[in-house]
């Protein structure tokens, strides 16, 4: 999150964060093949499945900005240290390797 980097998919699926990547060329027929594979199943089961996902995955929306509130205050504290903590050597590549030293 506080890097703030975009990663290419093959990146990505080597992270584990997306279980595949696949070449532009190919994207629309496997699109097309999960999406006919998906509307084969009984509806009601699609449907239990989306709500258990969302269930477990999406923070209720009731409350939702009081519980960000801490995130943005450390958010902003953070985003005053950034001047200093560059001139320490923040983003150089041997500081980050090494960058719970660099923050104690």
């Amino acid at each position: 999150m506080f890097g703030a980097q975009d990663y290419d998919a093959e990146l990505a699926e080597r992270y584990g964060w997306i279980n595949r990547a696949l070449p532009a060329s190919e994207l629309s027929d496997f699109v097309r093949s999960l999406a006919h594979r998906i509307a084969k199943f009984p509806s009601v089961k699609l449907v239990a499945t989306k709500n258990r996902v969302n269930a477990i995955a999406l923070a209720p929306v009731r409350g939702f900005s009081s519980r960000l509130r801490p995130i943005r205050r450390t958010g902003a504290k953070a985003q005053n240290r950034f001047p200093a903590e560059f001139k320490r050597g923040l983003q150089i590549r041997a500081a980050e390797r090494d960058l719970a030293h660099l923050l104690e």
